[in-house]
């Protein structure tokens, strides 16, 4: 069963029975994952800014957009235009396949991961992690790659409040640090 059919047939009733939601339509689900990596020192480095583009479309499965500096700064010798990152943005399929990845082959490989921050949630219910190295995604091959990036993975949810978008990503799966941990 794949993560969407286990969303619709066993997480929904419980959302809404624990919720009181009436419409099957008001329950939370995901909307979308956004996974961003900012390039840095590939600046002028072509080669490596293409082994970027390379490793991100092999962890989402579709090609990233480049993400221009919309202003410039002297002191990180950015000039305005010049490419300083990378975006996708997963939708649909994809982005509960890249979930499922995510929950349980590349969090568990972290290392001294104890569970994901609770205080992580944005008012409106949506979760933003970072990760240092993006060479802890399987499609990876360390060899080839370029030197390791942080990406910033946002999952964005129609939850309303941090309240019901916890519980939606903890019965999706993700695993979150036990309370009084972490601070």
């Amino acid at each position: 069963m794949t993560l969407k059919e286990k969303y619709e047939k066993e997480i929904t009733p419980k959302i809404m029975s624990e919720f009181g939601i009436k419409n099957v339509m008001a329950t939370p689900k995901l909307t979308k994952i956004t996974i961003n990596m900012g390039i840095g020192d590939a600046l002028k480095n072509k080669a490596v800014k293409k082994a970027l583009l390379e490793d991100m479309a092999a962890i989402t499965g579709q090609k990233a957009s480049e993400r221009k500096a919309k202003i410039s700064v002297a002191s990180f010798s950015i000039r305005r235009g010049m490419v300083v990152g990378l975006k996708t943005t997963l939708r649909g399929i994809r982005m509960y396949d890249f979930f499922e990845k995510f929950v349980n082959i590349v969090l568990p490989r972290l290392r001294d991961f104890r569970g994901a921050k609770i205080g992580s949630f944005d008012k409106f219910g949506n979760y933003t992690i970072g990760i240092s190295e993006h060479s802890v995604f399987p499609e990876i091959d360390t060899t080839k790659s370029a030197n390791p990036h942080g990406l910033e993975i946002t999952i964005t949810t129609s939850a309303e409040n941090p309240k019901r978008g916890r519980k939606l990503l903890e019965l999706l799966g993700m695993p979150f640090e036990k309370e009084g941990e972490g601070k």
